[in-house]
């Protein structure tokens, strides 16, 4: 199910964006960006709609999803 992100709270939105990013491991790009560019960055493609907010209920846990696989 999608969640639409814009009814959360924003310190809601927040929490959730930052478990998703501590959750990726660890970013091996050419530079290192901080939490707070991390999550500045998925909430940049949430408000672009090129990511989702997803609950599966049969795993029970929240996710970002691509929305062009959603399609």
């Amino acid at each position: 199910m999608i969640i639409p992100w814009q009814d959360l709270p924003h310190e809601t939105l927040t929490n959730i964006i930052e478990s998703f990013v501590l959750r990726e491991g660890t970013d091996y790009g050419v530079t290192e960006k901080t939490l707070a560019e991390k999550v500045d960055n998925i909430r940049t493609q949430l408000k672009q709609n090129k990511i989702v907010l997803v609950w599966s209920e049969l795993h029970e846990s929240i996710d970002f999803k691509v929305t062009d696989v959603l399609i």
